[in-house]
C-alpha cells in the first residue's frame, strides 16, 4: 500500500485503456505461441499471466521477480501487465481481456477494485482459465479460484496490539492513513488495527485516503495535524504512507513523540523501522504469493489439478522496541527477510 521496476522482459506491447489509462504488458519466456490451450505450441511452456496493481511499487516489483524466478524454474511463460495507478480497473480488464486471447493458463492478480473486477474475471474462468487473487482478495472471495495472500486482517491486528502495549495507558488520538474505497486489503487491515488495539472507528479523530502513496501520505498527516493537533497514534496502511506521515510530523517537530505503526515489510520500510522513524511494521513476503501462484499455474495446466480456497503466505511483526505479549522479530531479522 513508491519503487522503481526491473523489467527483464523479450517482448513489450502497449495495451490502450479505453477512457481511462494505458498498461504496461511484458512477456517472458522463449515462447511465442498464443494457442487457447495455454502451453506455447513450439516450447511446451505453460502460458502464465501476471497483472498487479501498478509496476512502480516495489511490493508489486518483487512481486514481479518472484513470478519471473519461479516461471524459469518451472519451464513457463510469463506475461506481465499492471495499472498506472492504484485502483485502475480498467486497465486491468483490459489486461485480463488481453491475456485471455493470448492464451494464458492462468493469471495471478493483485485486484485493484475488489468488487469491479469480478465481471472481467468471470469471464476468464468461463473460457477455463484458472485465476487467482494475489495479496488483495475480490469481493466476493469465491469470484477467483484461489487467494495466496497475507492475512490482511491479522496483519492490522498485530500493529494494532503493538501500539496498544506501546501506549502503556496513555489516552490514545488515533489518525488512521487508509488506502482507497472499494479496496478489500486495506479495510481488512484498518479493521485489524482496531480490533487489535481495542478500539472502533469512534475512536479515530482523523481518517485520510492516501493510495499507499508516500506523498499522499504526507499531506494527510498534514491535514490530521490540523484538524488534531494532539495526534500521538498514527496508523498507515503501508510503509510509504508511514514515511509521508513522518516527513509532516517531523516538519512540526512531533516526530519522537508520535507512534507510527505500518503494513508491508519492504527494505526501506523495514530501515525506517531500524532508525526509529516507524515504531513497528507487520512483514509480509509477496516474492512467496507470486512464486507460489506461478507453480498453481503450471499444475494446473499439467495435471487439470485446481488450486482452491485461501493460502495464507505469512506475517511478521518487526519492531526493535519490543512488548510484553506481542510476538515479534527484529530489524535484523526484517531487513533479511525484506523485499524491494
Amino acid at each position: 500500500m513508491s519503487r522503481t521496476t526491473r523489467l527483464s522482459s523479450s517482448l513489450l506491447r502497449a495495451a490502450a485503456v479505453t477512457g481511462v489509462a494505458a498498461l504496461t504488458m511484458t512477456a517472458c519466456g522463449s515462447g511465442s505461441g498464443s494457442g487457447s490451450s495455454g502451453s506455447d505450441s513450439g516450447s511446451g511452456e505453460v502460458k502464465v499471466g501476471l497483472i498487479t496493481k501498478t509496476d512502480t511499487n516495489p511490493f508489486f516489483v518483487k512481486m514481479k521477480e518472484g513470478a519471473e524466478k519461479a516461471a524459469k524454474e518451472n519451464g513457463a511463460q510469463l506475461s506481465t501487465a499492471a495499472g498506472k495507478f492504484d485502483g485502475d480497473n480498467a486497465g486491468q480488464v483490459t489486461a485480463i481481456e488481453n491475456m485471455v486471447a493470448a492464451g494464458v493458463k492462468g493469471i495471478l492478480i493483485t485486484p485493484s477494485d475488489s468488487k469491479a473486477i469480478v465481471p472481467a474475471i468471470q469471464k476468464a474462468r468461463a473460457k477455463g482459465v484458472l485465476v487467482i487473487a494475489l495479496d488483495t482478495p475480490t469481493e466476493p472471495e469465491s469470484a477467483v479460484d484461489a487467494l495466496f495472500a497475507t492475512d490482511n486482517l491479522k496483519a492490522g491486528q498485530l500493529i494494532g496490539e503493538y501500539a496498544k502495549a506501546a501506549m502503556a495507558g496513555k489516552t490514545a488520538k488515533i489518525a488512521a492513513l487508509d488506502l482507497a474505497p472499494g479496496v478489500s486489503v486495506g479495510v481488512q487491515r484498518h479493521n485489524g488495527f482496531l480490533k487489535g488495539f481495542g478500539a472502533t472507528d469512534k475512536d479515530v479523530v482523523c481518517a485520510q485516503d492516501t493510495g499507499g502513496d508516500q506523498a499522499k501520505g504526507q499531506t494527510a498527516m498534514e491535514n490530521c495535524l490540523q484538524k488534531s493537533p494532539d495526534i500521538n497514534v498514527v496508523y498507515t496502511i503501508n510503509e510509504p504512507a508511514a514515511l509521508g506521515a513522518y516527513t509532516a510530523l517531523k516538519a512540526k517537530g512531533r516526530e519522537k513523540d508520535v507512534l507510527i505503526v505500518s503494513v508491508d515489510g519492504g527494505c526501506t520500510g523495514t530501515q525506517a523501522v531500524k532508525d526509529g522513524k516507524i515504531a513497528a511494521t507487520s512483514q509480509q513476503y509477496p516474492l512467496k504469493m507470486a512464486a507460489e501462484g506461478v507453480k498453481a499455474v503450471v499444475t494446473y495446466a499439467k495435471d487439470g489439478k485446481k488450486a482452491s480456497g485461501y493460502t495464507d503466505t505469512g506475517v511478521t511483526l518487526i519492531t526493535d522496541k519490543a512488548q510484553a505479549g506481542v510476538t515479534s522479530k527484529d530489524t535484523a531479522y526484517g531487513l533479511e527477510n525484506c523485499w524491494g
